[in-house]
């Protein structure tokens, strides 16, 4: 046990100093991969693990939000109980609360799912890539907006539909 105890954190260490190299080598093999526009620089390894870490955090953010939505849905709707005796006004206030806690959930949920999906194309090497035209998203605007998945101009056509 005393072997273990004293092994464990160069284990850790190791493991550590493992992990950090295959990101980088990581980082290195996306950033080759990804297009940019044609008036860009290419990616490179500090851009790729930055967005990443961007990703990483906002998928955390959105998993904690969903989790509080969903705990207080849970929470309206057992405290509501069937609404017996409760007036117009009670039932329409209760009703309102709980379609407010659906909406941020399913708000926290579609967030959570674009983050998710960036940062599986961001791993694949297909990150910033127009999901309408093909085209590259732009650099710039990924750095803005991690989860983009359209270029200007199909989100400009987007928007107006």
């Amino acid at each position: 046990m005393t072997t273990s105890s004293t092994a464990g954190p160069r284990s850790t260490a190791k493991k550590t100093t493992a992990r950090t190299t295959a990101t980088k080598t990581s980082a290195r093999k996306i950033a080759e991969q990804l297009r940019v526009k044609d008036d860009e620089s290419p990616w490179n390894e500090e851009e790729i693990r930055e967005v990443r870490g961007v990703l990483l955090e906002e998928i955390e953010q959105h998993r904690v939000e969903l989790k509080l939505a969903e705990d207080e849905l849970d929470d309206l709707l057992r405290a509501s109980g069937d609404g017996a005796g409760d007036d117009q006004a009670d039932a329409g206030a209760k009703t309102a609360e709980r379609e407010h806690e659906i909406s941020v959930a399913a708000n926290a949920r579609a967030s959570l799912r674009q983050a998710e999906h960036a940062l599986e194309q961001l791993e694949a090497g297909t990150y910033g890539i127009c999901e309408n035209c093909g085209n590259p998203i732009g650099k710039l605007r990924l750095q803005a907006r991690p989860r983009a998945t359209l270029c200007m101009t199909c989100q400009a056509k987007q928007d107006r539909h």
